[in-house]
């Protein structure tokens, strides 16, 4: 599948799409609190829907330079995931998420917009309200029993990632037989469980650091072109991450060298979204490895 389907809006990814991040959070590992100076957490949606004021400035200034970079997707987060991250209730979050998110509908109303959350009642009233989106789930659905059936009825992309654990106990020993197979069992049971409720809009993320060894993920990342056959786009999101900045003995902000690096080699092998801080450095990545492809 080279394509999905955002409402009535297909976004082709026969070249590949660069995913910006936009993180609405004080407490992400790489950007924590850096665009959240001006944002004012609203009550309820309704409060979020009604307000009528110009941008928040260091949110704006954010999803700017996104598109100014190239970006082909932006993606909010409103619930740090990394661990030892606080407790945000599922309110803070809609409030947040709603908050940014209508924000970019305002000044930017053709971009699509994906929403980093596991809960399936936040994604419902963000697609209600403010329209059709893309649900970004580090669960693959395994911790809200209630988003297969709220994704399945709204019909929306859906970022389905594999993890082992949750954020809070994910890096505690994590172990696998055999990476490759366990993550693939995953997609394939989870697919199924989707595909059998009518459901195909789905996208595949195989999780790099949500529940795995540095060593873990770089098997993942060799054997990548090995879930091609599964059928559906690949997004991978390895941005400034601890498996490019312990192996280098550097810190996340030195990372994106190696971030570059990765992304490239994830584009060699097939992947048809990257999930970036740094949009600019990840879509002159897509450009020459797609100017490469085209003189074969």
């Amino acid at each position: 599948m080279t394509h999905i389907t955002i409402g009535a809006e297909k976004v082709s990814l026969e070249k590949p799409v660069v995913m910006g991040i936009l993180n609405v959070t004080p407490d992400s590992f790489y950007d924590g609190g850096k665009y959240t100076s001006e944002l004012k957490i609203m009550e309820n949606i309704s409060l979020a829907l009604t307000i009528n004021r110009l941008p928040a400035g260091k949110i704006m200034e954010r999803v700017d330079e996104i598109v100014e970079q190239g970006a082909g997707i932006i993606d909010v987060g409103a619930y740090s995931t990394r661990p030892g991250a606080a407790f945000v209730d599922a309110q803070e979050e809609l409030s947040r998420l709603s908050f940014a998110v209508e924000l970019i509908r305002k000044y930017h109303p053709h971009l699509p917009v994906s929403i980093d959350t596991f809960r399936a009642d936040v994604a419902k009233e963000i697609s209600h309200c403010l329209g059709p989106i893309i649900i970004n789930d580090i669960s693959g659905g395994t911790m809200d029993g209630k988003m297969f059936e709220i994704v399945a009825e709204l019909g929306l992309p859906y970022i389905m990632m594999h993890i082992q654990g949750t954020p809070q106990d994910m890096q505690v020993n994590p172990h696998y037989d055999d990476v490759v197979r366990e993550v693939r069992e995953f997609f394939t049971e989870r697919i199924a469980r989707l595909n059998v409720m009518g459901f195909n809009n789905i996208i595949l993320d195989q999780g790099f650091g949500f529940g795995k060894t540095v060593a873990h993920n770089y098997e993942l990342m060799d054997k990548m072109d090995s879930f091609l056959d599964l059928g559906y786009p690949l997004l991978v999101g390895i941005s400034r991450k601890s498996m490019i900045w312990r192996l280098l003995e550097i810190t996340p902000q030195e990372a994106l060298n190696g971030t570059t690096v990765l992304n490239t080699i994830s584009l060699l092998k097939g992947a048809h979204i990257l999930r970036v801080h740094d949009v600019r450095e990840a879509v002159e990545a897509v450009k020459i490895v797609e100017a490469m492809k085209m003189s074969l």
